[in-house]
């Protein structure tokens, strides 16, 4: 999904006041201005392309269908995309928990080929990616929000109060408890996984780096 600047000669605010006219032109320059960022923070809380790609579809569907309920003087259009994101990825995934609790009751199937080495090759590029999405899921909802969008979708401070109507401190605050919480989750996983064999290639004792934010979240 390629990324592009969606009628480079009229703000966000202005497409999104055509948008809310009923202009398709204007809400199809905004999709084309946004879509890949929101797109790219849905792969990275889900870790489905194709997941990723119906998840974006539906957040311009919902912006498209409440155009007229929202109002967005004081909050950045493509914050309060990142909002309704959040928001969509947050049923998604409690929609996947419920199916997975369905199959859970249905009958193990017979025992299959060995693939495990090959998976296992093609997964080990995508480890660290998938460690953090899963710590991620594991913090509790607010936190867990406020972690997805700066960490994930390389918002501002500033940005992520827009989204989830927050302020700027309680973001602050809880990003910080959050970041404190996934580094705790990350180093105990890593442990976990490398004892009590050898150390891993980057040392047992070597804490753990989190993903860096957007200009350090200014």
């Amino acid at each position: 999904m390629s990324e592009g600047a969606g009628d480079p000669g009229r703000s966000d605010e202005d497409l999104w006041q055509a948008t809310v006219s009923g202009n398709s032109a204007a809400f199809g320059a905004l999709f084309t201005r946004h879509a890949a960022a929101v797109h790219r923070y849905c792969y990275r809380r889900t870790g489905s392309a194709a997941l990723a790609e119906d998840l974006t579809s539906i957040v311009f569907l919902t912006a498209w269908r409440r155009r007229h309920e929202v109002t967005l003087d004081s909050v950045p259009v493509r914050a309060w995309l990142f909002g309704v994101a959040t928001h969509v990825v947050g049923n998604s995934a409690r929609a996947m928990r419920r199916h997975r609790d369905l199959l859970a009751r249905i009958p193990p199937p017979p025992v299959a080929v060995d693939h495990a080495d090959e998976v296992a090759a093609r997964v080990d590029t995508d480890r660290d990616s998938a460690r953090v999405r899963a710590a991620i899921s594991r913090l509790r909802g607010p936190e867990r929000d406020v972690l997805a969008l700066a960490v994930l979708g390389e918002l501002s401070y500033a940005e992520i109060a827009a989204a989830l109507s927050l302020p700027v401190g309680t973001v602050r605050s809880r990003l910080s408890r959050a970041r404190t919480r996934l580094r705790a989750d990350l180093d105990s996983t890593a442990s976990a996984r490398s004892a009590p064999g050898p150390p891993s290639r980057r040392g047992s004792d070597q804490a753990t780096v989190l993903p860096t934010t957007r200009g350090d979240l200014q």
